[in-house]
Formats: C-alpha cells, structure tokens, sequence
C-alpha cells in the first residue's frame, strides 16, 4: 500500500509540475524513482535504466495530455514544432541506446550540472540578446497572449535541427522528455512567448518520449507494474497542470521552471558525492 502511495504522488505532482512549466516531470520522474528504489528499497528491482526507461513511458502519457489541454488554449505552435521533431525524434532513439552505459553515480552528477546549467541560463534570460542571425521575417511568427503583450519570434530550420538532434540525446539519455532543455531553448534562442513554449514543449515530450520508449522496451528499461499506477496518476496530474499555467502570468512560469531546476540539480551533485 506504501509503493502505490508513492507512485501515486510521485505521478501525479511530477504531472502537475511538469505540464506547468513545460518540462514534462521526467527530472522529478527519475530521481525520485531512484531515491525511494535505490537508496530505501521502498521499489523493487530499480536500476538508473529501468527509472530512466519508466519515466519516458509515463511522459508519453503526460506530453499527450497536456497537449490536448494546451491545443484547446491555441498554446501549441505545430508549424515549429514539425520542425523541431526532425532533430529531437532521431537524437531520442539514440539516447535511449546509449543510457545502458550510465551508473548511479555519473547519472546524479551529469544530470544534476544539466540541470544548474539549464537555471542559470534562465535566470540570465533578459540580459541575453536574440541571435539577429536567425530572426529572418520569413520565419517570423507572432502570438499575443491574455495580458495583451505582443510576441515576434523566429525558428530557422537547420540550426533548430541541429540543436533539438543534440537535445534528443539528451532526452533518451536520461528520460526527461526534453521539456528541461526545449523549454529554455525556445525562450532563450527563438524568444518563444513563455506559454507558447510551454505548449509547445509538450508536443516535443510526447513524441520524443514515444521515440525514446521503443529503445527502452527494446532493453528491458521498464518496470511495467509500477508504470500502471504512474500512468493514471501522471493523466490526471498533468490536466490540472495545465488548468493551473492558464491562470498564471509567463514571467511566474519562468519563475518556477527555474527554481524547481535549480533545487532538483544541487540535490543530485549533492547526492552524487555521499
């Protein structure tokens, strides 16, 4: 009864965070998946693959549910994000092949200076300039969101390939679903509008979690009973996710995007060297 209560919490707040900022709950998924299986045996039979390989299934069903959610809100920019699934698709696959050779140890320390390195580029957002090279007018898209504020941002396709086949790796490497670098790349680089990014971050999760599960399956990276209760939990967690960025102001999801970051990559190279 204590296992289902875990995973019931763990599926449903990592949802809930997850769709929120648009980084899909992976980076709470697999630590915690570890910590409780690892380090206090509360879960059977858990390995740094097998958490890994468990959080890219139940992303599947918290990019699609979000996304739905987001799609209804006009949040999700499908045209970029084609362009996107080029680069992000095939880097999953791969990532997820090349996680068999992570340890505990090189998983806490690597994922948690990714994570820093990721909070440290938000928090310096403002200050960084756009790249002017890529804001070409025939990439030019516009969004105005419920404050009223206009946005104008640019994707150019080749350079976005190239970075989003990079941050598939990532994404199968270590079963976050790229919410944790798509997110900040989109309102770093492309100046995304803060909800449109997160929208859209969701459709990235959905299909780079799909692309990453297959190689996972593949090896045998999944605990299967316990992805049963994460799945029902993470569904629900991840609507009221989504009910909950609606009612907030961008600059307050860039707020907690950062800080949940922050706490979660100082915890794990904490972690790292105990």
């Amino acid at each position: 009864m204590l296992t289902i209560i875990c995973l019931i919490l763990i599926g449903a707040l990592s949802a809930i965070l997850g769709s929120l900022v648009g980084i899909g709950g992976g980076i709470i998924i697999v630590p915690t998946l570890i910590y409780l299986g690892v380090d206090h045996h509360l879960l059977k039979g858990i390995t740094p693959q097998i958490a890994i390989g468990t959080s890219s299934i139940i992303l599947i069903v918290t990019g699609l549910s979000s996304t739905i959610g987001y799609m209804k809100a006009k949040q999700v920019d499908f045209k970029n994000g084609s362009v996107f699934l080029f680069g992000l698709v095939p880097g999953s696959l791969i990532g997820a092949i090349l996680s068999r050779y992570l340890t505990l140890h090189s998983f806490n320390l690597y994922f948690g200076i990714f994570l820093i390195f990721v909070a440290i580029l938000l928090i310096i957002r403002n200050k960084i300039k756009p790249i002017k090279i890529f804001s070409k007018e025939k990439y030019r898209r516009e969004y105005t969101d419920n404050d009223g504020h206009t946005y104008h941002y640019y994707v150019a396709p080749l350079f976005a390939f190239v970075v989003t086949l990079l941050i598939g790796i990532l994404t199968g490497l270590f079963g976050i679903g790229g919410g944790a670098l798509m997110t900040p790349l989109m309102l770093l680089v492309f100046r995304f509008p803060p909800h449109v990014a997160v929208g859209t971050s969701m459709l990235m999760i959905f299909f780079s979690s799909l692309t990453s599960s297959i190689g996972h399956v593949a090896q045998g990276h999944v605990a299967w009973s316990y992805s049963i209760v994460l799945i029902i939990s993470s569904y629900l967690g991840a609507r009221l996710g989504v009910k909950i960025n609606r009612a907030v102001k961008s600059d307050t999801v860039v707020l907690l995007l950062r800080t949940v970051l922050l706490i979660m990559g100082a915890y794990l190279i904490i972690k790292s060297f105990l």
